[in-house]
């Protein structure tokens, strides 16, 4: 599929997503997260895909929300339509990537604000270049928080550094968001989306099945108590043991090499 805002490619497993607007540093408008949406969709049905990396174009990751659009939704259709897309807030596409059984890694190549947050914030994973800048900005523009920020950003930092982040809109560098936890790790300008795409190549090259397993785990386990979570993974491992990563896991071991997963 061609699109407009975005480029989006699947290679050995990875699935390689470009906000392609750097003269914009990339802003977003409602055709953007149509486009990602219909990505979105995509990845989870595809099998071959295994994790998902999400760049930036040019110099910045995203500047949050397009303020210069004037509209134009008609560029690409949105993955819903009728009733659905009627009662459906156009703010839920943070939501579907949180949601995405497979990995996901942000690299975050430069300015990363507003809803370019929240579309860091959603991956599963974050690797910061060291030019990297992030913003909670709305509070610049005079508006409260969305596309879901003020959900993720307090469960990445903690309450007050999200307080902080969203009160005065301060801009965090790098090295600053790897202290608070926003990012895992902050790597030369020029090499992270190459040490992204490394990432996702062993992610990739490993147990699919129990990957997304876990992904899921660790998503619900904030839900639950420890002894229903313990049972659910408990249930959920069951599903591995029907596995040929699991036989070929076991093997590998017996004759002393590594692995050679199939995702399957």
């Amino acid at each position: 599929m061609t699109y407009a805002d975005i480029t989006y490619e699947v290679e050995d497993g990875v699935g390689r997503l470009t906000l392609n607007k750097p003269d914009k540093l990339n802003a977003m408008s409602w055709s953007t997260w149509a486009e990602l949406e219909t990505v979105w969709e995509e990845a989870q049905r595809d099998d071959a895909t295994k994790v998902v990396v999400i760049t930036g174009a040019g110099r910045g990751f995203s500047a949050g929300t397009d303020l210069t659009n004037s509209g134009g939704d008609a560029a690409h259709p949105r993955p819903m339509s009728g009733r659905n897309e009627m009662l459906r807030t156009r703010h839920l596409g943070t939501q579907q990537l949180y949601d995405l059984q497979k990995p996901t890694i942000a690299a975050v190549n430069g300015v990363c604000v507003g809803a370019g947050l929240s579309l860091a914030m959603a991956c599963d994973i974050r690797i910061a270049a060291q030019a990297a800048r992030f913003s909670a900005i709305f509070v610049k523009r005079a508006l409260s928080a969305d596309t879901g920020s003020s959900w993720l950003l307090p469960r990445l930092v903690g309450r007050e550094q999200a307080m902080r982040m969203f009160f005065t809109g301060e801009m965090v560098p790098a090295e600053k968001a790897l202290a608070i936890g926003l990012v895992s790790e902050v790597v030369p300008t020029e090499d992270v989306v190459e040490r992204a795409l490394e990432l996702a190549g062993e992610i990739a090259r490993g147990p699919s099945v129990a990957i997304e397993i876990m992904k899921r785990l660790v998503r619900e386990s904030g839900e639950t108590s420890l002894a229903r979570h313990a049972e659910l993974e408990e249930y959920l491992q069951g599903i591995t043991h029907g596995t040929e990563d699991l036989a070929e896991g076991r093997q590998s071991f017996l004759e002393k090499r590594e692995p050679v997963f199939r995702g399957r």
